[in-house]
Order: C-alpha cells, then sequence, then structure tokens
C-alpha cells in the first residue's frame, strides 16, 4: 500500500474539523436552551414579585434572592455563549480552511496525473519501433 495523497489526508481532517464544529454547535444550542430557561424563570420570578396576591407577598424576600440568583446566572450563560459562538466561528474557518487547501492538494494531484500520463504517451510514442516505420515511407 503506497503512501496517502496529501488530498487524502487533507479530507480526513476535514471531516474530523467539521465533527468538532458540529459538537462546537450542539454545545451553543444547549447553551441557547439553558439560557432559554433562565429566561423564563426570570419571568416567572417576576410576575410573582409584581403579584397582588397574599401568598406571594409572604415569600417577596425568597423571590428577590431568586431573580438575583438567575439574573446572575443569565449573565454567565450570556458570556458563556458569545465564547462558544466563537469557538463555533473559528471551528467552521478551520475547516474551510482546510478544506481549501484540500482542493489546492487535490488539482496539484490532478496536473499531476494528467502531466504523468502525457509524458508516459510521449515516451511510448518515440519509444516504439512502429514510429520509426511511418517516418522512412
Amino acid at each position: 500500500m503506497g503512501p496517502d495523497k496529501k488530498s487524502k489526508k487533507l479530507k480526513r481532517l476535514v471531516n474530523v474539523q467539521r465533527h468538532l464544529e458540529k459538537i462546537a454547535e450542539f454545545d451553543l444550542v444547549e447553551t441557547a436552551r439553558q439560557r432559554a430557561e433562565i429566561s423564563a424563570g426570570l419571568d416567572r420570578t417576576i410576575e410573582a414579585l409584581g403579584s397582588m396576591d397574599p401568598v406571594h407577598r409572604l415569600f417577596a424576600q425568597s423571590y428577590a434572592e431568586r431573580f438575583a440568583r438567575l439574573s446572575s446566572d443569565d449573565r454567565r450563560m450570556a458570556d458563556v455563549q458569545r465564547v462558544q459562538e466563537n469557538k463555533v466561528l473559528r471551528q467552521r474557518t478551520k475547516a474551510e480552511r482546510l478544506e481549501d487547501k484540500m482542493y489546492e492538494a487535490r488539482d496539484a494531484e490532478d496536473r499531476e496525473a494528467e502531466d504523468q500520463a502525457l509524458q508516459d504517451l510521449i515516451d511510448l510514442t518515440l519509444a516504439t519501433p512502429a514510429s520509426s516505420k511511418l517516418h522512412k515511407g
């Protein structure tokens, strides 16, 4: 088995990089889902704080503490989401660059194969005795 062509090696790297990109996208989706849950919790807490129901009035301090925790969690998750968005962009950029290099390597290999085939044809044409008989005629 001969050495792998550069384009095949790059293709494997592109596949790995695309997989890393998908993992980063899944992480980002999960973070967005968590932020939506936190946002819903914030909405429910604000609604409870603004309620005139006497039961909610008894827990106003607890609601205020919960609101503070959820607000802190939301800020933290927003930071995580920004980091993950940047990671997705980096992974995508790496994959696109590798893909471009793979196409360039494939084109170079194709040109090299065509050049070799042409050289073989020229060598074959010049090496055959039949070609000398055609010129004597």
